[in-house]
């Protein structure tokens, strides 16, 4: 029997390997865009950049040190240089498709970085396997720019698992929609008509504004943000003010908000408030052709009818009167209940002594002529 060479039994030593197979090796080099490793083979195996990390830009020096352990993949056993050609990567992004798998089939909530956003949505890795959430699938609310994501962490479930045809789709939509229906349902168990609650203003209308109660929107329409008028809600609020407000109804899961606090009522004491025979001033708010609206206090407004402008002859308000002005006017009817006042400034007028007649024949005369807003 003839005796081996040096060589023969060296090679004899070292192991033998095949493609896909996975083996254990020591970093002997390292340069910014190879590993060498040493994997008990006659050759040195080689990790190139792209098959050890997704990010282009990245500096294997600053990543791996030599003498480090690592399990690599056999892409191939001779690269041509005689080189064995490995792969990091791609084996850790198995693992990372098992622990989607098991993700997907236990319905397991995952968390993870968004590595890059697409056009139709955002991608995230997982042990370097990758995970595609669609735009719909994002939030439980329409957003049109998802940039905001980029390199932040979130969780999402597994909605469709095929690795072979490289398709695996997150979900973060029904976490954030399971996590509202929860806020929903105790925040209803709560709440009542009649409480005042903190909110923040979430999207804001020409008709009202939405505040986020604490994951239930209610919705503070125009016509109760003020007991004066209102004319656009977008010179009031802003998105993200904070605002307390009252319940003033619920239904199913809609929610009536107001900001009229009785406590803030300005009718609350109109007997004495606006008694008859009370002078008053206010501003002039708007005009029609038969007399012009004039606000007492905001929510308050009075009846200055054409009659009652001046014991002078007066066409139209628009004629003495303008939009803004103060004037002083006596109070000659309140009717509570319906929330209605009337004034004269006719009769605060100094007549001349032929022509003076008693406060009290004045005050009968200016009622008779006044008539109702329309």
């Amino acid at each position: 029997m003839s005796e081996l060479t040096f060589e023969q039994m060296l090679e004899e030593s070292l192991k033998t390997i095949r493609n896909g197979e996975v083996v254990d090796g020591t970093v002997i080099d390292v340069k910014p865009d190879e590993i060498v490793l040493n994997i008990g083979y006659k050759a040195d195996g080689i990790i190139t950049k792209n098959e050890y990390t997704n990010d282009s830009s990245a500096d294997l020096t600053t990543m791996v040190s030599v003498g480090d352990s690592m399990t690599v993949k056999v892409l191939k056993v001779n690269d041509g240089e005689g080189q064995v050609l490995l792969t990091y990567k791609r084996l850790v992004a198995e693992k990372g498709n098992e622990k989607l798998r098991e993700a997907y089939e236990n319905k397991e909530v995952i968390k993870a970085p968004v590595v890059q956003i697409l056009g139709g949505g955002l991608s995230v890795v997982v042990d370097e396997a990758r995970v595609f959430i669609p735009a719909s699938l994002v939030s439980d609310t329409y957003e049109k720019d998802l940039s905001k994501y980029q390199n932040q962490e979130i969780e999402f479930v597994i909605s469709e698992f095929n690795p072979r045809r490289n398709r695996v789709i997150g979900d973060r939509r029904q976490l954030l929609v399971a996590e509202r229906e929860k806020r929903q349902k105790e925040l209803f168990a709560k709440l009542n008509i009649g409480d005042t609650i903190e909110g923040t203003v979430k999207n804001v209308t020409d008709f009202g504004a939405f505040i986020d109660l604490g994951g239930v929107d209610g919705l503070l329409h125009i016509s109760e943000m003020s007991w004066g008028r209102v004319d656009n809600p977008k010179k009031i609020f802003k998105v993200g003010d904070l605002v307390k407000v009252l319940v003033k109804d619920i239904k199913d899961t809609k929610i009536a908000l107001s900001l009229k606090f009785p406590e803030t009522n300005p009718w609350a004491n109109a007997a004495e408030d606006y008694a008859v025979g009370k002078v008053v001033t206010g501003k002039v708010a708007r005009m029609t052709d038969f007399g012009a609206f004039v606000e007492l206090v905001p929510g308050v407004d009075a009846l200055l009818h054409v009659s009652q402008i001046s014991k002078t002859h007066v066409d139209k308000p628009s004629d003495v009167l303008s939009v803004g002005q103060e004037i002083t006017a006596k109070i000659v009817d309140l009717n509570e209940a319906e929330r209605k006042i009337s004034l004269s400034m006719k009769v605060l007028e100094t007549a001349p002594a032929s022509e003076e007649v008693s406060q009290e024949e004045a005050v009968e005369e200016s009622v008779e002529e006044s008539v109702t807003e329309e």
